[in-house]
């Protein structure tokens, strides 16, 4: 069945005037009328009956009206928000990102892509969770790409620094090491610790960090998100190290610098490889990629 014969149908259904439905078209009307004996081949029956000079529908043409009519507007509408999503200056980008990014950098970044008058019609949406989470979605195309902790063994994702995290330990305000202002990992043997989920992509981060001081810590429980972790540590259930997120400054807790051992973590920008980005979200990655490339080369660590 042709496309462009449904269509032709609609057309002359609408108007039941074989001239007029031609003109319409932009087509002769020896074809419109070809093509319509072609579609009542198809289905087997009569769509049209003439009326003295005119034409009007049959009782199985009306019923035969309503799902071509339903269908066609349907696809008219995929047709126009496809066009919609992929237009460099109207279309939508998915970003999900982990949840240390939610208070501060992802609201920035999306500030100063907005600004520009050429991005204002861009819409967003998003979604957060832990860098395993992250990953298996944008693998499953929920997400255009997603801002996360980097995966090894992951020969699907492209991921590119983006911004430098550091790390600190927090304790409660009452807590013994509290008393310090910075911290060496060596000295947190003998306290509680609260760890990161293994669904954490900083969990690998800071299993490595002790790893370099020779220490296993004492993990008491295991949270995913960060404001969670600092909401246990406030209470004095235990310490923790974390990334210097703004948020912390909201609970009382004492925030200590890591001296011994050094350390980088960065967030990167990951993407599937080998897949195809609409014109607004390659502009978005390339912007993101502009705008870390500036900050790495201020910090002279690009």
């Amino acid at each position: 069945m042709n496309l462009n014969h449904l269509n032709y149908f609609r057309v002359l259904a609408k108007l039941e005037h074989y001239t007029q439905a031609a003109d319409k078209l932009s087509i002769t009307q020896p074809s419109l009328s070809h093509a319509m004996s072609s579609l009542e081949k198809d289905l087997g029956t009569y769509l049209f009956e003439k009326q003295g000079r005119n034409i009007k529908l049959t009782k199985y043409g009306k019923i035969y009206f309503e799902y071509v009519d339903r269908a066609l507007s349907e696809l008219e509408r995929g047709e126009k928000k496809l066009k919609e999503l992929t237009n460099v200056s109207t279309g939508t980008i998915e970003l999900g990102y982990i949840y240390t990014l939610g208070p501060t950098f992802v609201p920035m970044l999306i500030k100063k892509f907005v600004t520009m008058e050429e991005n204002q019609n861009i819409k967003f949406v998003f979604g957060q969770g832990t860098t395993k989470t992250l990953i298996e979605e944008l693998k499953n195309e929920k997400f255009d790409m997603v801002l996360c902790s980097y995966v090894e063994n992951e020969e699907e994702v492209d991921f590119i620094p983006i911004e430098n995290e550091e790390l600190v330990v927090i304790v409660a305000n009452e807590h013994p090491l509290a008393k310090n202002d910075n911290i060496d990992l060596r000295d947190l043997e003998d306290y509680p610790f609260i760890g990161f989920s293994e669904k954490s992509g900083i969990r690998p981060i800071i299993n490595k960090l002790f790893s370099k001081v020779d220490l296993k810590p004492n993990i008491v429980c295991e949270v995913e998100e960060d404001n969670a972790v600092a909401g246990l540590v406030e209470i004095n259930y235990g310490i923790a190290v974390v990334p210097k997120i703004s948020s912390l400054k909201n609970y009382n807790i004492k925030v200590l610098p890591i001296i011994n051992p050094t350390h980088e973590r960065f967030i990167y920008l990951a993407t599937l490889k080998n897949r195809y980005l609409t014109p607004s979200v390659s502009l978005f990655k390339n912007f993101i990629i502009d705008q870390s490339k500036d900050k790495f080369l201020e910090n002279k660590k690009y």
